[in-house]
């Protein structure tokens, strides 16, 4: 808690019944002593009140693993606790803080649990207004604490957030208001840039899972990812978005000007860490692999014997456990799962012991940790509310194991693509999202080697099934051939499976698996 102390004082009148609720302050706390009690207290006696932004529900989501349940739980109590007029890092201590690095993909998966499109269009509004007039952006928005540091990390949720709002919530509004300000911190970082490589970091990637269970910040080299590959890597990310806004806001120059410019650091970024002999970035951290595989900026012929080394790294290396912190896990699950291994995935997901989700929920975590090892960290920085480790989990549950996404081609879910990944362990799936149309359902079961599959489409909307199979002659709808149902359109193959377009309505998929 450090100077935040859990203590109100209130001297009762007497007489009757009193309320006290106290409006101008609010406690992250998790146990109540009761001492004093005239009687034998039971769970009546006292009642919590849990403050948070108003925020609606925006999905549910259920599997037949109770641990990712219990995790996905955990994750929804610790975000709504921390919703604040601005996500803050924790609820409890004395720092309750907009920090720009906790919440930049991680945001993403936001969008599931709760409707954010004017909180967080809000909090963008925070990071334009602690813009300097240099361009530089703080590390905390609203900048209470003023850390101009200009690394890049960090102030990128200036970047990353805008594109997440459009693609979840459709609204253009963001990046036509927060435009200029964007190009204008893109255009003051580039002072950094020597011979295609950026330096500016402060904080590597923050929290990476130490090797002493006293440790706050690992004191390996090995685990610890350096400065230049993570801020040469997120700036080319920053670049390549800034791209795609210049092109849907007709700025065609400008997005010329930033394809440039990511080619040079991406030519550059290569050159100086991609070891082709061990087909590694840099020292060989997961994340020095993990950034430029999530970002497209491994050469081609050397993707694949990057990711299969990645993997090693992940099964044998740390086995079958996360290695990354708050910077690599926000890539982690959608760049194993998109390279073929949501298997890994899986094993991370379903670990109990040191350092996994799993480990806190056995050591009594009703939300996520601060640190991988918060139950034994030194108390100076270990809290047990924290949203940053999730990284991209969220995004996972929802997306790939639900398999409910939105169609680049039309954000929003004004088109849907609908693509789950069952992976091997669980028996079925079922995830929701409230979408802008309506409730987008997905719910699917795997057993005797057939898979079934029920699926909402809300009006106004059109979807892509991809429907995995080992024979796309299988699939049938509510047992009719899928040639012969009404709504149902454009039925190709697709690599393990079948993918064809659908419109609004509910249906009934039923295929081979094996």
């Amino acid at each position: 808690l450090r100077s935040a102390k859990v203590t109100d004082k209130y001297t009762l009148k007497g007489g009757g019944p009193e309320t006290y609720e106290p409006r101008f302050v609010f406690h992250g706390f998790r146990f109540v002593e009761l001492t004093g009690y005239p009687g034998e207290p039971d769970l009546d006696t006292i009642e919590g009140c849990v403050v948070h932004d108003d925020v609606a529900p925006a999905g549910s989501f259920e599997t037949s693993h109770p641990l990712l349940n219990q995790i996905h739980h955990n994750v929804v109590w610790g975000t709504r606790g921390n919703y604040r007029s601005m996500p803050t890092d924790c609820p409890q201590r004395d720092e309750r803080q907009g920090w720009l690095g906790d919440r930049s993909e991680e945001s993403r998966g936001e969008t599931y649990l709760f409707q954010i499109a004017a909180l967080y269009a809000k909090w963008v509004q925070d990071m334009d207004d602690a813009q300097r007039e240099s361009g530089s952006v703080p590390d905390v928005c609203p900048s209470y604490y003023p850390f101009y540091n200009d690394d890049v990390t960090w102030p990128s949720s200036f970047i990353i957030v805008p594109g997440a709002l459009y693609d979840q919530y459709g609204d253009i509004r963001v990046l036509e208001r927060h435009y200029d300000g964007m190009k204008q911190w893109i255009d003051y970082m580039t002072q950094f840039i020597e011979d295609g490589i950026i330096s500016k970091d402060s904080y590597g990637d923050w929290c990476v899972p130490p090797e002493d269970p006293i440790l706050i910040h690992s004191n390996d080299p090995k685990r610890k990812t350096n400065a230049p590959v993570i801020a040469t890597a997120y700036f080319y990310r920053d670049l390549d978005l800034m791209a795609g806004y210049a092109d849907l806001l007709g700025k065609p120059k400008d997005a010329k000007e930033f394809r440039a410019l990511a080619a040079e650091m991406k030519a550059a970024f290569n050159e100086r860490f991609l070891n082709e002999d061990t087909h590694d970035y840099d020292n060989g951290s997961q994340t020095a692999s993990l950034l430029p595989l999530a970002f497209g900026m491994v050469p081609e012929d050397h993707r694949d014997a990057v990711f299969s080394a990645l993997v090693d790294k992940i099964m044998i290396g740390t086995d079958g456990h996360v290695g990354t912190g708050l910077i690599g896990g926000q890539w982690l699950t959608r760049a194993l799962s998109d390279g073929e291994r949501p298997d890994v995935v899986y094993t991370l997901a379903t670990q109990t012991d040191y350092p996994s989700w799993g480990y806190m929920i056995e050591n009594g975590a009703t939300t996520i940790w601060e640190l991988w090892n918060g139950n034994t960290a030194d108390p100076a920085m270990n809290s047990h509310n924290h949203v940053m480790l999730v990284g991209d989990l969220v995004m996972w549950f929802y997306e790939y194991l639900g398999g409910i996404r939105p169609d680049p081609a039309a954000p929003g879910f004004k088109q849907i693509v609908l693509k789950p990944v069952p992976v091997e362990g669980l028996d079925y799936a079922r995830a929701t999202h409230e979408s802008l149309y309506g409730t987008i359902a997905s719910a699917w079961t795997r057993k005797g080697g057939k898979f079934q599959w029920t699926v909402t489409v809300p009006p106004n909307t059109t979807a892509t099934v991809h429907v995995p199979t080992s024979d796309p002659a299988s699939v049938t709808e509510g047992g009719v051939a899928l040639a012969e149902v009404e709504g149902v359109s454009a039925i190709k193959p697709d690599e393990g499976g079948v993918v064809f377009k659908i419109c609004a309505g509910s249906y009934t998929f039923e295929a081979d698996l094996q």
